[in-house]
């Protein structure tokens, strides 16, 4: 049988909330095995459309034959570019699953997982210059401190950039296994995989410039969102989710309070339709472990 793609995270729930209209225009940022594009589609009519995002060329693959579907095959990140150039002005709503997919977890020569040994890549896209493996072996001990203490949440990161410079002060880093085995060795005994996992992570949204590029996304939604479009967000780390529960309150994404006028008003583009993250339920986790840390926020433009 052939393995999934990926499985999709709180399915029912982020399709439903993108209230959809059947000749509706929505935006799938993320979208990887299409299986949050799929349940779109089976809601919108004849003249509804789909704009789905994803920079990977592996994920291509997986694109329905729809004429409904226009696959941009680029980053999210250029979001108001893209719908310039395909001529829409506004849309109606906007989903991203920011996980990455079972599928690159799963392929030893992409570097995400340190289950396999393989090249230690982590690149999403073919046009971004950096690997993981170039971040090891250039970066300064304080750049390499920011990326797993900020991006991984790594315990005591300074024992590990320790170890980092005194593997490459006598050979590059090159694979995956060279990378585990010298995490392996100082990791907290009873939370092996936990540290790797962080360690692993860190490294991925550097490479990919991940936080950048959501920052980017959420700036432009107030601008080619419709009154009443709806926005909606799945994240999995603390830092996405803090982005984005800032920017749905205060509509910056480095500050939870907006800003007021002399009358005390508040200025924001958006309203939580959910006061608090919605987390997937136990039933969901033990048939997929990745939504253990999933977190979904629903925001509509006003």
């Amino acid at each position: 049988m052939k393995k999934e793609y990926h499985i999709p995270v709180l399915l029912k729930t982020s399709v439903d909330g993108l209230n959809i209209q059947p000749s509706g225009v929505y935006v799938d940022m993320t979208f990887g095995g299409g299986g949050h594009s799929r349940a779109i589609l089976e809601k919108l009519g004849p003249d509804g459309r789909l704009i789905a995002f994803d920079q990977d060329a592996d994920a291509w693959k997986n694109a329905p034959d729809d004429n409904r579907l226009i696959l941009v095959k680029h980053n999210f990140r250029f979001l108001k570019n893209f719908l310039d150039f395909l001529g829409y002005e506004k849309v109606d709503g906007i989903l991203g699953d920011l996980g990455v997919s079972s599928h690159h977890f799963d392929a030893p020569e992409r570097g995400f997982s340190f289950r396999f040994n393989g090249a230690l890549d982590m690149r999403m896209g073919p046009g971004l210059e950096k690997t993981a493996a170039d971040i090891l072996n250039e970066y300064s001990e304080d750049q390499l401190f920011s990326v797993f203490k900020f991006y991984g949440e790594v315990p005591s990161p300074g024992k590990l950039i320790r170890k980092i410079t005194d593997f490459r002060s006598n050979q590059k880093f090159e694979t995956t296994t060279q990378l585990k085995d010298l995490a392996e060795s100082i990791a907290p005994k009873r939370d092996v995989n936990k540290y790797l996992a962080q360690v692993f992570q860190a490294l991925r949204i550097e490479v990919n410039n991940e936080m950048d590029a959501l920052k980017e996304l959420l700036m432009q939604t107030p601008e080619v969102l419709t009154t009443g479009g709806r926005l909606v967000i799945i994240s999995y780390h603390s830092l996405e989710d803090r982005l984005v529960k800032n920017f749905i309150r205060s509509g910056n994404v480095e500050k939870s309070q907006a800003e007021t006028d002399l009358y005390g008003h508040r200025d924001v583009p958006f309203k939580a339709i959910t006061r608090k993250a919605v987390q997937s339920d136990a039933g969901e986790v033990d048939e997929n472990p990745r939504a253990r840390s999933a977190k979904l926020r629903i925001a509509e433009k006003l």
